[in-house]
């Protein structure tokens, strides 16, 4: 019997069931959840193949969301970074350098340099 152990001790992930962490599995079971109420409410209503299609359409987000990782985060951790750095901090960003050395010198030799 073999164990891998990996080499960094953070990528290690707990699996529940079939080898699924638990965000996975819960992700899965909601995409089923959505599949099956897609299918049934618009099946009688635009045929059971064009519903089938929906249902795959409105389930994959979900399901994806499980198992989408970026840098380590999650699809909640990612969308809010990037809401973050795209909209609310967004904005022209200016340089501006900061010497402690001037910062150090009196009023008086200051206006020497200037």
């Amino acid at each position: 019997m073999e164990i891998k152990i990996p080499k960094e001790v953070r990528q290690h992930k707990e699996s529940i069931f079939f080898g699924l962490s638990a965000r996975q599995l819960m992700c899965s079971l909601a995409a089923v959840g959505i599949a099956a109420a897609v299918y049934l409410g618009l099946g009688a209503v635009l045929g059971r193949e064009l519903a089938g299609w929906i249902c795959i359409l409105a389930a994959a987000p979900v399901a994806a969301a499980g198992f989408f990782s970026y840098n380590g985060m999650t699809l909640e951790q990612f969308l809010w970074a990037f809401l973050k750095s795209q909209i609310l901090c967004s904005g022209k960003r200016v340089f501006r350098s900061e010497s402690v050395y001037y910062k150090a010198l009196g009023r008086k030799e200051r206006q020497d340099f200037d």
